[in-house]
This record gives C-alpha cells, structure tokens and sequence, in this order.
C-alpha cells in the first residue's frame, strides 16, 4: 500500500485510517510505503485520534487532543494502538492511548495521546478568530508545480503529503526569511477525494494534515538552504466546529518562540467560508547538521 495506490488519495488515506480492532480496544494501523527512514508524525496522530474516536459513541465527538511523540515510528513495522476509557460522564468521555511497536523483540510505547470528546452545547461565550484576507484556492498554484522547480529539495515533502492537495500562498521551496510582525505562513488544503462522512474520519484526517507543515513555522525567520534537522516532540488539538476536511480549509502557521533548540508552533485552520474550525500547537526539535 502507499498513498498512490486505490481509486483515490483519500481511499488511501482511508487504508490508513482504518484500524483492524485485533480484541477490545487495541487497534493495528498499517504504514504506506514510502522511502521515509521513520513514520510521519501527522500518521500516527491520526490513527490513536481514530483508534480513540471508535470507542466514544458518533455523537460526542473530540473537542481536544494532546500527544507526545515518544520514538520514531519504524515504516516497516505495523502500529498497535491501545486505548484506555479513562471516563465516560454526562458530557465528556475521556481516552488515552498508546501506540506501541516492536524493538528488538520487545514492545515499547513510541506515541502517547490524550483526547476529549463533548457533545457541542448552547453558547454562553461565543468568539473565534476570524480568518485573514488571502486569495482563494484557485488563485494559487498546487505545491506540485512549486516542487518542479526545486528537483530533489522536494521530494520527501510531497511524499508525506501525497493525499493532501496543498495550495500554499507562497512557493515553500524558495523560502523568503520572514521578519516581525508579518512572521505567518499559510496554505489552503484539502484531503484529495471524498471521505466518509463520519466526523471521527474528518477529525483523524485533520489530524493527519496539521503536522504536515506545522514544524516549518519554526525555520519561517531563518535564511533558506541551512543545513537543519527537525522532529516533533509534542502535538495538540482543539476543535472549534464539524471539520470537513475533504473540503478546503485555509491553514496559517507561526512561530512565537524558539529557544533553547526548541520551536514552539500554532497553527490556526478555517473552513473556505471563514469559520474557524481548529487551533493547533506544537513544539518540535531544530537542530543544525553543521556542528
């Protein structure tokens, strides 16, 4: 299996995220081909988000997760997701989840998640962010035709990505250092295909968009052709309305501070109406290949 094989890239996002349940509440998810030496963070977030949404009934969907990245994810090796129901109440359920895979002929926990699910109630406080001026996804070229230009520096980005129709406002590949206070990256994407429609699904594969460029926040004020390595340590959602996310959705990233070889990145996605449907955060690892 990888991303280019099925009808469609979101059949086979579908492959991904549809876990085989092996006993109650402990999930397998299978890992596409590809030339990558470790699994994609945003592939392991969303299946445990998944894993975690099949034991919390359609109708409370999740609110928020938080996750840690614990080792790097073996491709050729097979995920298996644990999930503990810590609490089923009146208005919430709460799940935790560890991912685990085989090292060395024992089995250690290489991802950790905590999820929230709530059925949406009657708004006391109703405010979101609203979504900034940019040109439609139309008006944009799709992140292939920047990659044709850039042969080689691309291809592990479009790899990763290759489900995903991304439309970013600027060519990524040729990359302009940002300056105070105009510090934002953005980027209309979208699931190519169409996706069940179950709110777990979209949430999952949300999921799995967020990390694709969320770490790039973090290089957006440094000078292009540095030789850098980078690597998720930690991520975190919150769902502010029903995602569709075989549909477009304007994603902005930004970096308030990095420090200490440490970048911390949010990131904030609205549907192409304007509704401000996640925020994201995440704190990843940067260091130079140079020393």
């Amino acid at each position: 299996m990888s991303f280019q094989d099925g009808d469609t890239q979101a059949a086979a996002l579908m492959a991904v995220l549809d876990l085989d349940e092996r006993e109650s509440d402990v999930f397998v998810g299978l890992t596409p081909r590809t030339s990558l030496q470790r699994i994609f963070g945003g592939q392991v977030a969303g299946q445990a988000i998944m894993a975690a949404g099949l034991t919390v009934p359609e109708e409370r969907p999740v609110h928020s997760m938080h996750a840690y990245f614990l080792r790097p994810g073996d491709p050729q090796a097979n995920i298996r997701y644990v999930v503990d129901r810590i609490r089923d109440g009146r208005s919430f359920s709460t799940r935790r989840v560890l991912a685990y895979q085989e090292r060395r002929g024992e089995e250690v926990a290489i991802f950790a998640l905590t999820a929230d699910f709530h059925a949406a109630e009657t708004a006391v406080a109703s405010h979101t962010l609203p979504m900034p001026a940019v040109p439609g996804p139309d008006e944009l070229h799709p992140v292939e035709e920047y990659a044709a230009r850039h042969e080689g520096l691309a291809g592990p980005a479009l790899e990763i990505g290759r489900a995903v129709d991304q439309r970013p406002l600027e060519d990524p590949f040729a990359r302009v250092p940002k300056t105070p206070p105009h510090t934002q990256t953005g980027a209309w994407m979208r699931v190519s295909g169409q996706l069940p429609d179950s709110r777990a699904v979209h949430a999952a594969a949300l999921t799995f968009v967020s990390d694709l460029t969320l770490l790039g926040a973090g290089f957006a004020r440094l000078e292009a052709g540095g030789a850098h390595t980078a690597a998720s340590l930690d991520h975190a959602i919150w769902f502010h309305a029903p995602v569709r996310a075989d549909e477009w959705f304007f994603y902005e990233t930004d970096s308030p501070a990095a420090t200490g070889g440490l970048a911390l990145c949010f990131g904030q996605i609205w549907a192409q109406d304007g509704t401000h449907l996640a925020t994201v955060a995440q704190q990843g690892l940067i260091r130079s290949l140079e020393h």
